[in-house]
């Protein structure tokens, strides 16, 4: 049997960073896979950065805002505002 999925984000912050990816790949119209492959990350690494269950490092960051057409600013800006709103989302014990 594969490994239970973590579903619970790291932190808000983890969880803001993921929201502003989504949100942007979203308004793109891009499937997760195309965000990827466009980023050269895997989809499984970028399902878990999306989700906050994964700590992406500077380089990734920089591919993913790439292949969104942002800065890694204007993620990190989006992901700080979406980080400090009340959510469903609760970070790790």
């Amino acid at each position: 049997m594969p490994p239970r999925r973590q579903s619970t984000p790291r932190s808000p912050e983890h969880a803001g960073l993921g929201d502003a990816i989504r949100e942007r790949r979203e308004k793109l119209g891009l499937s997760q896979e195309a965000l990827a492959d466009a980023a050269g990350v895997h989809v499984t690494h970028l399902g878990g950065v999306e989700r906050g269950v994964r700590n992406p490092n500077y380089a990734t960051l920089v591919r993913i805002a790439g292949a969104l057409g942002v800065s890694p600013g204007t993620l990190v800006t989006r992901a700080d505002a979406l980080a400090t709103r009340p959510s469903r989302r609760s970070p790790r014990p």
